[in-house]
């Protein structure tokens, strides 16, 4: 009888050493969470033409318009979202399952959009006003928004991640480290819907 409560009370702490071994590792993950963020310069020229049409038929000319802008994005892996069971420890072996990249902040100031004035150009009955101007900077921020999947952005934010929480856990006395992440929206796409009354 005596060697079974010494075996249920061996259990007992070898599943509390693991537990403890797991609330480490995920505490160390999530306090590190800030440092595994990547942040991205896109610069984008913004084209633009505008026709002016007599009577909505006849073609009368066209103006034209560029300016240059810029936009900054921060992504990386909101690893408070990280639970208990995304981390698999067995011996110095640890399995980490990490939420999917995401866009954490996305800033295109208005400072930022510069008017290109030796290719703009108005044309009689034909001006951009600040309407157009207001048109072509919401459909560059869109289209910056919906094609930032093909940048490369979350890849380098994964890789980043990956470098920095193997040094963490290698830190640890981990030996064998796998990560992965889960499938995620990077940023959700905007549908573009403004028209111009002419």
């Amino acid at each position: 009888m005596r060697a079974v409560w010494v075996l249920i009370a061996v259990t007992f702490l070898f599943a509390c050493k693991k537990e403890d071994k797991r609330h480490l590792v995920i505490s160390k993950v999530k306090s590190a969470s800030k440092l595994a963020t990547t942040e991205t310069i896109i610069d984008k020229v913004v084209l633009g033409t505008q026709e002016k049409k007599l009577l909505g038929i006849i073609k009368v000319n066209k103006a034209y318009f560029a300016a240059n802008t810029q936009a900054t994005i921060k992504s990386g892996v909101d690893l408070s979202k990280l639970g208990e069971e995304d981390v698999s420890i067995e011996g110095r072996r640890i399995t980490l399952h990490f939420p999917a990249v995401e866009v954490l902040d996305f800033s295109y100031p208005f400072a930022s959009y510069k008017i290109d004035s030796t290719i703009t150009k108005n044309k009689f009955l034909n001006k951009i006003d600040i309407l157009d101007h207001e048109r072509f900077y919401m459909m560059a921020e869109l289209d910056i928004r919906n094609n930032l999947k093909y940048t490369g952005i979350r890849e380098a934010t994964e890789a980043k991640t990956r470098r920095m929480m193997e040094g963490l856990l290698k830190n640890l006395g981990y030996e064998e480290i796998y990560i992965t992440f889960k499938p995620g929206e990077l940023i959700k796409e905007v549908e573009f819907d403004y028209q111009i009354e002419e």
